[in-house]
C-alpha cells in the first residue's frame, strides 16, 4: 500500500484525495442514489475537538472481544466454519502506526448470514457465532483478531448480485476526524470483480487496497489461516470510506 510523503498541515491533517475515493453517486450501487450528496461540498478548517479525543483504553475490551470464534459460543463450543486470523496495522497519513485506536468489526457467518432480525437470506444461523467484536491497536498500530471466514450472500441490488465474502470495520483514531468505516475482502475471491460495490472503486490499486492477502507466516498450523489487512486513516491514500464523503 503506497502512502504519500507529505508534511502534515500546521495544526491539522492532510486532506483526503477525493479522486482516490469513489464518487458519492454510483447508480450501479443502488442504495448510493438516495444517500449521495445533493449539494456541492463545503470545506471547513478542522477544529480542536475534531483533532483530539476520543481516547480508548484496553480496560474497555473484554477477554474474548477479539475472538469471534468463542465470544458468542456456549461453554465447550465454538463457531462453525474455516478458522482464520485477521491482522494488520492502522496507519496515519504519513505511514505511522496509530496506537490506541478502537477497531470494531462485524460480519456474516460461514453460511453468509448475519445475526439480525431483518436478515432475509435463508442460510442457517450458527448458534455459537455472534458476528461482532472489537480490539485496541498496540503501540505500533497493530491489531489482531480470530474469526471464521464469512460466506458470500445474495443481495437485492440487481437480478442476481452477490456480495463477496467480507468483514466490516469501524475505526476511531486519535480524534473524531480520524474516523473510518470500510470493509475487507479476501484474496482470490471470484465474486470481488462482480460486486457492484467494489465496482465503484476507480482503479485496481484501490481494489487491492481492500483485498487482504493470505499470510501463511502468521497462520497457525492445524488451526487457522491468516490474512493481513492494513488500514490508513485520512490522507491521500485513506482506505476506502464506504461510499460517503465523510471526513476532511
Amino acid at each position: 500500500m503506497s502512502l504519500v510523503n507529505l508534511p502534515p498541515k500546521p495544526g491539522g491533517f492532510i486532506p483526503r484525495d477525493r479522486t482516490w475515493q469513489p464518487d458519492g453517486l454510483t447508480p450501479t450501487y443502488k442504495t448510493s442514489v438516495r444517500r449521495s450528496p445533493q449539494a456541492p461540498l463545503l470545506s471547513f478548517p478542522s477544529t480542536l475537538s475534531e483533532e483530539t479525543s476520543p481516547v480508548f483504553g484496553h480496560h474497555l475490551i473484554g477477554p474474548l472481544d477479539n475472538d469471534l470464534i468463542l465470544n458468542y459460543a456456549q461453554p465447550g463450543q465454538s463457531a462453525i466454519g474455516p478458522r482464520i486470523i485477521v491482522h494488520g496495522r492502522v496507519l496515519d497519513e504519513l505511514g505511522r502506526g496509530v496506537a490506541g485506536a478502537l477497531v470494531e468489526f462485524w460480519q456474516a457467518n460461514a453460511g453468509g448470514r448475519y445475526r439480525h432480525k431483518k436478515e432475509s437470506y435463508q442460510a442457517a444461523l450458527d448458534p455459537n457465532f455472534g458476528g461482532c467484536g472489537r480490539t485496541i491497536t498496540g503501540a505500533d498500530g497493530s491489531y489482531e483478531f480470530r474469526t471464521i471466514q464469512p460466506g458470500p450472500y445474495p443481495w437485492p441490488n440487481g437480478m442476481n448480485d452477490w456480495r463477496p465474502a467480507h468483514i466490516h470495520f469501524s475505526l476511531f483514531g486519535h480524534g473524531f476526524a480520524q474516523r473510518l468505516i470500510t470493509q475487507m475482502y479476501f484474496e482470490g475471491d471470484p465474486l470481488i470483480k462482480r460486486c457492484p460495490i467494489v465496482g465503484v472503486l476507480k482503479s485496481q490499486e484501490a481494489v487491492d487496497a481492500l483485498t487482504a492477502p493470505l499470510d501463511m507466516h502468521q497462520s497457525v498450523p492445524m488451526d487457522c489461516l491468516a490474512y493481513k489487512f492494513d488500514m490508513v486513516l485520512r490522507g491521500q491514500r485513506q482506505t476506502y470510506f464506504e461510499n460517503r464523503k465523510e471526513g476532511l
